[in-house]
């Protein structure tokens, strides 16, 4: 897109080049295992900052590729770095930085004075510095509180010493990319695109900072590759604005509007710029799919079009870096290898992905369903915690059409009562109504996998390994699992007590899981399989199965890499592929059944 810039961290809304600047690298660390630095004002000189470690940026502590390397639990960690700020830009008006993702209670010294604070480790938060800076060096000094308090949202992320289950070693403090912004006193604060297909427009929420009056406006120019479709210029009288732009062109094609999918990945660019009598105050490059996705009935539909799911769960897992893509190249590759196996989208499972992700995403028509990492206890905090977070990543990631399904819960986690438990019920159904206040057209589901409340797709979890068993509880049996007759996991049913199937689509969102390596040593569900061939042989029995029963509107395998002592995805740990990517294509794009209908 035209916005593009390599490495910048919000790709959907992008000023100048010199307009930021990252603060990624090297920076002195060191832990508070006596929780003592803010007694001792480690903040408030060079001299008084514990000397010795030093950590590279945007990797935690926990892995190699920050420098350190080591698991063991550190609740407290701090870091400090000097900056020369650049004081002519500085005079253009504001400078904020910008923290993409920090785990959990951040808390920012600039110069000896507290800038701010923000907790949450998943959805990104921003400081205005502008008053705190001063010409020459500057210093930063960031204190990090992380915890294993299961009322955090934490996803994968241990609370315990030791790994166990599918719980991976604890990500703390920063761990994606801290940056600079210089903009005008006067600027654009925020945008929200919803494209509205079928009345060929995009309808622009935007929120400004200015002195308002009628000499202030706000321009929207949309463009499709060079071909310029329409300019909007609005008064900005005050901080909200709401106005829609019409996209329609004939000159761009025949049809009017050009949609966003999987097949035809078709992106526009939007500029938005401040004016005030003619003079640029403020400009940010942007970018939109025109695309709907809705409910009818069993299927989800895509522009109008039964839309089957071709998913992998993708926890976003790296070997030297853990949570943290080693860089955007990574993020690329792996989208691409993923597309070569056959799949057209990922489950983001139990992370908020870094949003350059969501940007290729969009760019190669890669499906995305977005979740939050788990609290794992059910009280006041946590509900606290949770719809806070949850809203706030909704928020930044709303404009990316990719992202076609919102997944606020997973197996119950974090409402382990919520079959029976009327509190944690009404939970989950605040959080699904609340999500669609924000957002009215993306389908959202509470509690994948099973013990559903209220959800526009029903999602099963079946980890059977044998196809034919697989196939008869699906293509006999799903109407005695949906009226929660059969229990088609273990002790779960479809549904918490109090709910019911009301015809929704119906998603099989995990299976498979083959455990799969040369060593031994890790696990998968089901028996490890010793070969390619067996491998190929039981992927192919389930995955077939499941596009065998035409009510069935898609699947989720899992997963994409081994994680720690995981050793169940298509490639190991180091990415490499199991199996040849032809083979799982031909197994994932062969049409079995009559689904497309």
């Amino acid at each position: 897109m035209k916005c593009y810039q390599k490495d910048h961290p919000r790709p959907q809304f992008v000023r100048n080049p010199e307009s930021w600047e990252n603060l990624n690298g090297q920076w002195d660390f060191a832990f508070d295992d006596k929780n003592e630095g803010i007694a001792k004002k480690w903040f408030s000189s060079p001299a008084s900052f514990p000397a010795g470690k030093k950590i590279t940026l945007p990797f935690t502590y926990e892995t190699p590729a920050g420098g350190i390397g080591e698991n063991a639990r550190h609740d407290v960690v701090w870091y400090r770095r000097d900056f020369a700020v650049d004081t002519a830009k500085k005079k253009q008006g504001k400078v904020f930085i910008h923290f993409e993702g920090s785990d959990y209670r951040t808390r920012l010294w600039v110069n000896g004075a507290l800038a701010g604070e923000h907790s949450g480790g998943y959805a990104r938060f921003s400081f205005d510095i502008t008053h705190l800076l001063k010409a020459g060096n500057n210093t930063f000094v960031i204190r990090v509180e992380d915890s294993f308090d299961a009322a955090q949202p934490r996803g994968k992320q241990r609370w315990k010493e030791e790994n166990f289950g599918c719980w991976y070693v604890q990500t703390t403090g920063i761990w994606k990319t801290l940056w600079l912004e210089y903009v005008n006193a006067e600027h654009i604060k925020s945008v929200k695109m919803t494209p509205l297909l079928s009345e060929g427009r995009l309808q622009i929420e935007a929120e400004v900072d200015a002195r308002f009056g009628i000499d202030v406006e706000l321009e929207a120019a949309v463009s499709f590759k060079d071909k310029p479709v329409n300019r909007v210029t609005i008064p900005a009288t005050e901080k909200r604005l709401e106005f829609p732009v019409d996209v329609v062109s004939v000159d761009v094609t025949e049809w009017g509007v050009h949609p966003w999918s999987p097949e035809n990945p078709n992106l526009y660019d939007i500029t938005f710029t401040l004016k005030r009598n003619g003079k640029i105050l403020d400009e940010a490059g942007s970018y939109f799919g025109m695309r709907d996705i809705r409910i009818d009935g069993a299927n989800v539909l895509l522009n109008g079009r039964p839309l089957y799911q071709r998913l992998i769960l993708d926890q976003g897992y790296w070997k030297d870096s853990h949570l943290t893509p080693p860089n955007e190249e990574a993020l690329v590759t792996d989208i691409d290898k993923l597309i070569s196996a056959g799949y057209n989208g990922v489950r983001k499972h139990q992370k908020t992905e870094d949003e350059r992700f969501l940007y290729w995403a969009d760019v190669k028509g890669f499906l995305v369903w977005s979740e939050v990492p788990a609290t794992y206890i059910f009280n006041d905090d946590a509900v606290t915690n949770f719809t806070r977070e949850w809203m706030e990543i909704v928020r930044q990631n709303y404009n990316h059409p990719a992202i076609i399904t919102w997944t606020p819960f997973n197996e119950s986690w974090g409402v382990s009562k919520i079959k029976t438990d009327r509190a944690q019920q009404a939970f989950t159904e605040a959080i699904y109504h609340l999500t669609k206040a924000y957002d009215q057209q993306r389908p959202v589901i509470c509690n994948d996998g099973w013990e559903h409340t209220i959800s526009d797709i029903i999602t099963l979890h079946d980890y059977e390994e044998n196809g034919e068993d697989f196939f008869e509880r699906y293509g006999e049996h799903l109407e005695e699992i949906l009226e929660n007759r059969l229990y088609h996991n273990l002790d779960k049913s479809a549904f918490a007590e109090g709910y019911s199937y009301d015809g929704q689509p119906v998603i099989i969102s995990e299976f498979g899981g083959i455990a799969f390596n040369n060593s031994g040593e890790g696990w998968g569900y089901g028996n490890k399989v010793s070969s390619k061939e067996e491998y190929i042989k039981r992927f192919d029995a389930i995955t077939t199965a499941i596009k065998k029963v035409a009510n069935i509107a898609g699947f989720c395998y899992t997963q994409v890499t081994d994680v720690q002592q995981e050793i169940n995805g298509i490639m190991d740990i180091d990415r490499n592929f199991k199996v040849e990517p032809s083979v799982l294509k031909e197994i994932n794009k062969r049409k079995v059944s009559n689904f497309y209908r």
